[in-house]
């Protein structure tokens, strides 16, 4: 935004930026858990300002779970098993505490972006694209709502494409954040060419999208619950699945066969990585390292999260190594993209 480039600080505004990366995970993670707790439906309103606030009192919690009381998925599902107060509170605060996170996010990008405009210190042509990550975040929010809104009518859940972009948009925001990040340090460094997408990043890039895509249309169909066995499900290599909807209703909604598309979409994941790797190696032996341990990591997770019926600490810690492997890959795309 300032011409005068002597008072820039992009040493700053990297290590801004990584913090702010850092609590891109921890939403993600807090997401993760939201899902596993079935707490997401919990918050029945979006307040942005007022919602702040939690229940201060048994008059407020008694308001907030009598809104609960009203949608399909209490109605159906937890209120015949009996639940009460306490059971809610148990949710509601998961529900809270990942819109406190978002909340925190939004001003971890908004209020210092400010003071940086105002102090001149951004470096020139940073200031929209760090604005865009600010909107990004704005934007983030109104998915979330719009995915909780999918739950509060008709379905007892929400809607799993709605989840898909909404997961998918704060991985999009974490790999802009990090990548913002790297052109920055590197500027700090007195390299002054920002660094640009190469072909082997891209086509990687989209391979990973459409694992994230599947592994969120896991999450929204329970469908981690269609086998506990692998490599075969159901004692078979492709398990039997809903067809009377026609293939393309079932590639996007039969739970056994997105399963089924999540566990072997990886490995042409895994290749796609390894051979990105292998171009970075040269370039930078640690963003090479942390791509193929990221990648190793969540196969292992993944395996065992089936094998273990969906155990919820293994879960979470699928769903954190899934954001950290997306870091991975912007660090590992941004090397390619300064020597390119």
């Amino acid at each position: 935004m300032t011409d005068d480039t002597s008072r820039a600080r992009p040493g700053l505004l990297a290590n801004w930026l990584f913090i702010v990366a850092a609590l891109v995970v921890a939403i993600v993670t807090v997401g993760g858990i939201t899902r596993l707790t079935e707490s997401g439906l919990s918050i029945t309103e979006w307040k942005p300002l007022l919602g702040a606030l939690p229940p201060l009192s048994q008059a407020d919690w008694q308001a907030e779970f009598e809104l609960y009381q009203r949608i399909p998925e209490y109605q159906q599902i937890n209120g015949p098993a009996g639940m009460d107060l306490e059971s809610f509170k148990s949710i509601y605060w998961w529900e809270w505490i990942h819109r406190q996170l978002g909340r925190l996010i939004g001003l971890a990008l908004v209020v210092p972006l400010a003071i940086f405009a105002v102090r001149k210190v951004i470096p020139q042509g940073y200031f929209w694209r760090l604005f865009a990550l600010a909107a990004l975040v704005g934007l983030q929010g109104s998915f979330g709502w719009w995915m909780v809104a999918s739950g509060l009518e008709t379905r007892t859940d929400v809607s799993h494409f709605r989840l898909a972009i909404h997961l998918c948009t704060a991985l999009i925001l974490l790999g802009g954040l990090i990548w913002t990040a790297l052109d920055l340090r590197t500027l700090a460094l007195r390299h002054h060419r920002p660094a640009r997408l190469q072909p082997v990043a891209i086509w990687t890039g989209i391979i990973l999208f459409v694992q994230l895509v599947l592994g969120a249309w896991v999450a929204g169909l329970n469908a981690g619950l269609a086998s506990d066995s692998w490599p075969l499900m159901q004692e078979q290599l492709v398990p039997e699945f809903d067809r009377s909807n026609g293939l393309f209703w079932a590639l996007t909604n039969d739970p056994f066969l997105i399963h089924w598309m999540h566990r072997w979409w990886a490995w042409v994941a895994v290749a796609a990585l390894v051979l990105m790797a292998r171009k970075v190696k040269p370039l930078d032996r640690r963003a090479s390292i942390a791509i193929h341990s990221a990648f190793g990591i969540q196969i292992i997770l993944g395996i065992a999260t089936v094998m273990t019926g969906v155990d919820f600490y293994l879960a979470v810690l699928h769903q954190l190594v899934g954001a950290l492997l997306v870091a991975a890959y912007a660090w590992g795309a941004h090397v390619l993209g300064r020597a390119g």
